[in-house]
């Protein structure tokens, strides 16, 4: 038969039904029951084995992913990123080490790719019980660092794809070191995340090194990119650089000083706050960023709305509203910033 997801597939919607009632302790269940469809469509449609075991292990991995970080949703991460061959004695891997112990000690934990190099200092820095490591198979370079080998916030990866979820659906912050390919791979595609709004606004600091591998980096950028009309000067929103951990602590954890998260509903930006905004500060928001409005809008301070219902815990929270036009994500992290001046 035809299965649909809607329940008109008679016998097999009951078999479903009592499914989930024997396995007990189901959250959720419409979403599960739409898991369950889901895999038999799959196997009703498909019977390349290589596709079916990749998406098999994709939801394997996935379940490992939110089981591991689940009991940490109220702590703050950051993921560092950084090249695997950086050596101990390096002064940008000590670098690392401060920097990941100054957030530690702010009450962050640390996410990190659980490899050698800016990996493992990353780890140490943050401590056995402030950190995890999300880990990729790969025949070189890459294996458990002995400071994360046998810590139960150890995840390991078959699928790049899979992996790189982790890093920033679970993070509130990144941080990157230099390094080589991968790194470089990690960094952009968090910026093409944040710059596109696909996924939430986090602050992005480039921790450089005494010879300015990021400055250097950013003036290429600056030179080819932007000069080209490839990206915009807005763009540059996203990201701090520094050489000072102390400052990129501190950038990171001013980027929540008075902003909580954003939620959008379709054309409904809702920016949840830590205080509230007087009409005067909400004023000088719309005359600075005219451009985030679609015409005719005004940005609004309201109580938590409908839409919002299913984030109980955060419905204390004072609110700004305002239809976004969805095009300039590089100047909302502005906003953002502009709001936490207050």
């Amino acid at each position: 038969m035809e299965l649909s997801f809607s329940h008109t597939n008679e016998e097999v919607d009951r078999l479903i039904d009592r499914l989930i009632k024997a396995a007990e302790g189901v959250k959720q269940p419409e979403l599960i029951r739409e898991l369950i469809i889901s895999s038999l469509k799959i196997g009703q449609e498909n019977d390349y084995l290589p596709d079916l075991k990749l998406i098999n292990r994709t939801l394997r991995e996935m379940r490992s992913t939110t089981r591991v970080f689940a009991p940490y949703r109220h702590r703050k991460k950051v993921t560092i990123f950084g090249s695997a061959r950086t050596q101990p004695d390096e002064p940008i891997y000590q670098k690392c080490i401060q920097f990941s112990r100054l957030l530690a000690d702010r009450g962050w934990m640390t996410i990190t790719g659980g490899g050698p190099g800016i990996m493992h200092a990353g780890n140490l820095g943050s401590g056995a019980e402030n950190t995890f490591a999300v880990n990729i198979r790969l025949p070189f370079e890459q294996k458990a660092n002995p400071f994360m080998d046998k810590n139960p916030r150890l995840i390991t990866y078959k699928y790049f794809f899979n992996r790189k979820v982790a890093f920033v659906k679970e993070a509130d912050a990144v941080a990157v070191f230099p390094g080589g390919f991968g790194t470089l791979d990690e960094a952009m595609e968090v910026f093409t995340l944040v710059q596109t709004g696909k996924t939430s606004p986090k602050p992005l600091v480039l921790v450089d090194d005494e010879e300015g591998f990021w400055e250097q980096f950013f003036a290429f950028v600056k030179k080819q990119l932007l000069a080209k009309g490839l990206i915009s000067g807005e763009d540059f929103s996203i990201f701090t650089i520094t050489k000072d951990v102390l400052e990129a602590a501190e950038v990171i954890e001013g980027f929540y000083k008075v902003y909580h998260s954003v939620r959008f509903h379709d054309d409904l930006a809702i920016i949840r706050l830590n205080k509230a905004l007087d009409e005067e500060q909400i004023h000088t928001l719309e005359e600075e960023f005219p451009e985030l409005l679609l015409e005719g809008a005004r940005i609004s301070a309201t109580e938590p709305l409908e839409v919002e219902s299913d984030q109980p815990d955060l419905a204390d929270l004072p609110r700004l509203v305002f239809p976004f036009n969805h095009f300039h994500y590089g100047l909302l992290i502005a906003f953002i910033n502009r709001i936490n001046t207050f």
